[in-house]
């Protein structure tokens, strides 16, 4: 007899990365989700602290510093066609060092700044349902 694998959610971290006024998406590829418009970010690791991954996730997929990091928002994403199941945790940054860059071109198309007032389309459906909640990077705490 077969057993399987009991089905949970896993825990994605997107990251912010502010820079004058604007925060830095990128189009993904090869992936759920294909051609919708994201932070960087990925999964969150055994052990690793919200800020390491952070750091590590930003530098990975768009090979930029940031620094300031504090956390965001969260969401819970249901990828209903692909059946995924994500905690995703939103956490804020402020660029610091480098020139954005793909550095995985398998996964990522392009990436690009943007203002809240200019969001592409289509978003991903963790950052869908961020906007729900009227969430604003730029607001104070």
């Amino acid at each position: 007899m077969e057993f399987l694998k009991e089905k949970r959610p896993k825990v994605g971290v997107g990251v912010f990365v502010i820079k004058d006024g604007e925060f830095l998406l990128g189009k993904r590829k090869n992936a759920h989700g294909e051609g919708s418009w994201c932070l960087p970010g990925g999964h969150l690791e055994f052990n690793e602290e919200l800020e390491g991954c952070s750091k590590r996730e930003v530098m990975e997929e768009a090979g930029v510093a940031i620094k300031n990091i504090r956390f965001g928002a969260i969401t819970n994403d249901m990828f209903k066609d692909e059946e995924k199941h994500y905690i995703t945790i939103f956490m804020l940054s402020d660029y610091h060092d480098g020139e954005v860059r793909i550095m995985e071109p398998h996964k990522c198309e392009e990436w690009r700044w943007f203002t809240l007032e200019d969001l592409p389309s289509p978003l991903f459906i963790p950052m869908q349902n961020l906007m729900k909640q009227r969430f604003d990077p730029f607001k104070k705490k």
